[in-house]
């Protein structure tokens, strides 16, 4: 069953536990969870106000306002 989950930011997460840092994905729309694969560079555009859905691809399929 597909959910709608709202994630309100568009990079990821640093995290400094060991020598290199980690990122954790905070967009939602990775392929590779918990962990930032970059997919967030397709959400720069958003404006705050709004609701996006994605495709798979990571494509804007709907835009509305938030309400």
């Amino acid at each position: 069953m597909a959910r709608l989950i709202r994630h309100e930011e568009t990079g990821p997460i640093r995290i400094d536990p060991q020598d290199k840092p980690v990122f954790i994905c905070a967009c939602g729309l990775t392929k590779n969870q918990p962990f930032c694969d970059g997919s967030h560079k397709s959400c720069t555009h958003e404006s705050p106000g709004k609701l996006y859905r994605y495709d798979d691809a990571g494509a804007v399929i709907d835009e509305q306002d938030d309400t």
